[in-house]
């Protein structure tokens, strides 16, 4: 009896589909948690409202005059995205290693790329869920329009997403202990968040405009709001702001590749 071995469509099929299961698995595990979720997803929304609600009519003179609503929006949209993809993951990833779980799913057959990726796209799914809602937040809340260009918006948070991923990853390999994840990555988000003018515009050429430059999170509020921009002139695609974003996650990326731990600290 001849044996027929597996083609490679048949194993890129079955790989999917073991992504795709695991994906849902993941998927499961979040939403179930509904309070976790609420905060997750809502958060953002809240500041939104809540900054929305007490001077988003303002407008922004060395922005174009637009309103504030009309420069929180994209803002937060950025921020739900570094907020699920850096400190989410973080400590997501920090509290499985530090409780055994990551090494004991890479004993099970579940391939260690199939149960990372998994994670990583549901993450990711979290992330652009967060971006949809306060989108529909700010049209018809606030009237804030789409984007003028949808390609470049998606391109952006598709750079965006991946960048901070590894950036998460890359963390979280040096975080001791479940205890000390939250601290960490809270302390130093929202201090760049801080520095970066999520809360309120940078003037143009201020120390602090030119110091927040040099860290990844302006570059990536600067990329999010350009398909936004209403400006004669102005460019929907934010080729430099990508390209810093994007060396931030290589150089990220190498640095997970390098230390990513399976198993605790302690251990």
């Amino acid at each position: 009896m001849s044996v027929v071995a597996p083609t490679k469509d048949h194993t890129t099929r079955g790989d999917l589909r073991l992504v795709a299961h695991q994906v849902r698995y993941e998927q499961k595990a979040f939403w179930i948690n509904k309070t976790g979720a609420m905060f997750t997803i809502g958060f953002s929304v809240i500041f939104l409202v809540m900054l929305g609600a007490t001077n988003g009519t303002q407008t922004i003179s060395y922005l174009g005059n637009i309103t504030n609503d009309q420069y929180y929006v994209p803002g937060f949209i950025a921020y739900g995205i570094m907020a699920a993809c850096f400190s989410m993951l973080t400590s997501n990833l920090v509290s499985r290693r530090e409780t055994g779980l990551l090494k004991r799913l890479r004993l099970t057959p579940l391939p260690a790329w199939a149960l990372l990726t998994s994670i990583f796209l549901s993450t990711a799914i979290v992330a652009l869920v967060q971006a949809a809602v306060l989108l529909v937040i700010g049209r018809f809340g606030y009237g804030v329009a789409f984007p003028r260009e949808w390609l470049a918006f998606l391109v952006v948070l598709v750079v965006g997403i991946a960048c901070f991923t590894a950036m998460g990853v890359a963390i979280s390999s040096v975080i001791p202990n479940q205890e000390t994840a939250g601290p960490v990555t809270s302390v130093a988000f929202f201090v760049l968040l801080f520095l970066s003018g999520l809360w309120f515009p940078l003037p143009p050429h201020s120390g602090l405009e030119k110091f927040s430059t040099f860290f990844p999170v302006r570059h990536f509020l600067n990329a999010v709001r350009a398909p936004f921009e209403q400006l004669p002139g102005s460019s929907a695609w934010p080729w430099r702001d990508l390209a810093v974003v994007a060396i931030w996650g290589i150089v990220a990326a190498f640095i997970a590749l390098r230390k990513f731990r399976w198993s605790p600290h302690h251990g």
